[in-house]
């Protein structure tokens, strides 16, 4: 590893902490990161319309968005306005590191959904009829315990790799050492992860009642909290 790179030990406590301090960087400019949050949401959802490879494509092209959220959170913190193309910063930055940390991730949900089918999660009904979700919600039935360690098996990959968009973006680091870094991170802020996801998790709830209208505030709270913990583990003041 760069020995030039130091990982702080942060207290469990921070966790929340980034979330808090996203919060008011997304109070200083709202309509901005709304529209950044909106516009990739749309990207992806667009390309998920687009038959057999436009998941991949979205999948691939994750790390690049996160990114671009960092960049732009860095620039908003050295005063600088927010604009639309800040959607695509993290683009023009080491993207085939970016691209390689999706495929990734990609691999690692579907090993992950692979996983619980091997657990018996239900997939098809007989004579490989699509479920309707009733029928699916019966089949599911004393099977959801297989959702919930599929859901810690995300979890955990997620976290693991949370650092390594900004470590790519902003050190120009390989894929592979970009996910050493962050899991050496990961591992040293256990406790400020945890927090993190649980608080996350809280707010996300929080953010559906009512109507889903608190996710216009808590998805670009969420982007912007990913350079917020970076920046608070790899370049502490």
């Amino acid at each position: 590893m760069d020995t030039t790179i130091r990982v702080a030990e942060l207290p469990a406590s921070r966790g929340a902490g980034w979330l808090a301090d996203a919060f008011r960087l997304f109070r200083r400019a709202p309509l901005a990161w709304i529209g950044l949050s909106a516009g990739w949401i749309a990207v992806t959802l667009a390309l998920f319309l687009i038959p057999f490879i436009g998941g991949v494509i979205a999948n691939f092209l994750q790390p690049a968005f996160f990114a671009s959220f960092a960049i732009a959170a860095y620039r908003q913190g050295a005063g600088e306005p927010i604009v639309a193309s800040d959607l695509f910063a993290g683009f023009k930055r080491n993207m085939r590191s970016l691209v390689n940390l999706g495929a990734v991730l990609l691999l690692a949900e579907i090993a992950i959904f692979a996983v619980m089918a091997l657990l018996g999660l239900p997939m098809t009904s007989s004579g490989d009829q699509q479920f309707t979700i009733a029928e699916y919600a019966e089949a599911l039935q004393g099977k959801e315990w297989i959702l919930l360690i599929g859901l810690v098996l995300t979890a955990l990959v997620k976290g693991a790799l949370w650092f390594a968009p900004p470590l790519i973006s902003f050190h120009g680091m390989a894929t592979m050492q970009a996910m050493r870094w962050s899991i050496y991170a990961t591992i040293s802020n256990l406790g400020a992860m945890t927090l993190y996801g649980l608080t996350l998790f809280a707010i996300f709830f929080l953010g559906l009642l009512p109507w889903a209208l608190g996710l216009f505030v808590v998805v670009p709270v969420m982007v912007i909290s990913t350079y917020i913990g970076y920046r608070d583990v790899f370049e502490p003041k």
